[in-house]
């Protein structure tokens, strides 16, 4: 999950780089996040490759929207594929945008988010994508969603600062909401995690990280 202000507020490392104060946790990887989310959140899911019409993305944390910009920026002609994002601390449409101003290459291609998210549409439409933002705690929220994804991104802030988002009973409902063969992946190596997702019933994997991050997790539903 992630924090603005109505999560308690940002400061801004270095003057480019969102951390939440209420978990003292950064948006996104001091180590090029566009290239983290490539390699966690696309390679990961074997994505651009998997893409077809009506392939469904879910996600835990939408923060700055970089991951949805990163899918859009690898999205292949002629299909719309399906995003939906559970958030509970929303940022503001002027905190992305400073947010993303750290990505050119993703802030090119922000401005179409950025304004129907400053008119409060939590349905997005974007090239090739049909997004919604579930605004709330996704121990709640996802237990009510009536979708299945083919591919998780899990992105809450760390399990060491944000172990609500991490827990069993939500990576149950994780798996329970995953198409047949769907698959996940997350920046995060700790144990717990992967055990945790072991036991909904994925077979689950440890992969090189991005950059300094030795070690991510990946897998499918078993």
């Amino acid at each position: 999950m992630t924090g603005g202000e109505q999560g308690g507020g940002l400061d801004w490392r270095e003057g480019v780089i969102p951390v939440s104060r209420r978990f003292d946790d950064p948006y996104f990887s001091l180590n090029d996040g566009l290239a983290e989310t490539r390699h966690v959140f696309l390679v990961g899911n074997g994505l651009p490759g998997r893409l077809r019409d009506g392939f469904h993305i879910a996600e835990l944390g939408f923060g700055t929207g970089l991951n949805l910009l990163a899918l859009l920026l690898a999205m292949p002609p002629g299909i719309t594929v399906h995003y939906t994002s559970f958030e509970a601390y929303p940022l503001t449409a002027d905190e992305m945008a400073r947010a993303l101003d750290h990505f050119p290459e993703a802030r090119a291609v922000a401005g179409p988010l950025l304004d129907q998210w400053q008119t409060g549409a939590r349905r997005l439409t974007l090239p090739g994508i049909a997004a919604e933002v579930i605004v709330g705690d996704a121990r709640q929220m996802l237990a009510g969603w009536p979708g299945r994804a083919d591919a998780w991104f899990l992105d809450g802030f760390s399990p060491a600062k944000n172990p609500e988002l991490w827990g069993d009973d939500l990576m149950a409902e994780v798996a329970c909401h995953t198409a047949p063969g769907g698959t996940f992946a997350t920046y995060t190596a700790a144990g717990h995690v992967r055990r945790a997702l072991s036991a909904a019933g994925f077979a689950v994997e440890r992969r090189p990280g991005h950059g300094r991050k030795r070690h991510m997790t990946a897998g499918w539903l078993a």
